[in-house]
């Protein structure tokens, strides 16, 4: 057998790599559409990130504390995204009660309440930096 590419291959392996994008692309957007149609938690998160980017960005802070209010808010959305995965793959597997079922949804839930909290404090002390500006 050899191990030169046929002629033609060149020209396949570009095609390739933009469909295996465009495959991302809309294999993450029914990602999305999926957490916002079956994850109550997601919508919320969505719609208070909805509320905060543009908050943040009209807030006179440093260009670091804005990367920092926007991260903080999209790492909130992106842990529920993978805590709404571990959830999905646990209840394909089984609905009945079981320990590591159980760890495992409790584990992502943690995850999704350390995001939280780390959202939290973040807005929580560049706010209270920026109040204290004005006094």
């Amino acid at each position: 057998m050899s191990d030169t590419p046929p002629h033609d291959a060149s020209h396949l392996k570009g095609q390739r790599s933009l469909q295996r994008v465009v495959n991302a692309f809309r294999y993450s957007w029914k990602g999305f559409q999926a957490a916002y149609r079956h994850e109550a938690a997601f919508k919320d998160e969505v719609a208070l990130a909805a509320i905060m980017l543009p908050v943040s960005v009209l807030l006179p802070v440093s260009f670091v504390e804005h990367i920092l209010l926007v991260l903080t808010a999209l790492l909130v959305i992106l842990v529920e995204l993978l805590n709404s995965a571990i959830e999905a793959v646990v209840d394909r597997i089984g609905l009945e009660l079981h320990p590591l079922s159980g760890r495992a949804k409790d584990l992502g839930s943690a995850a999704v309440m350390v995001a939280l909290v780390m959202c939290g404090l973040t807005w929580g002390a560049i706010i209270v930096r920026w109040l204290l500006t004005l006094v």
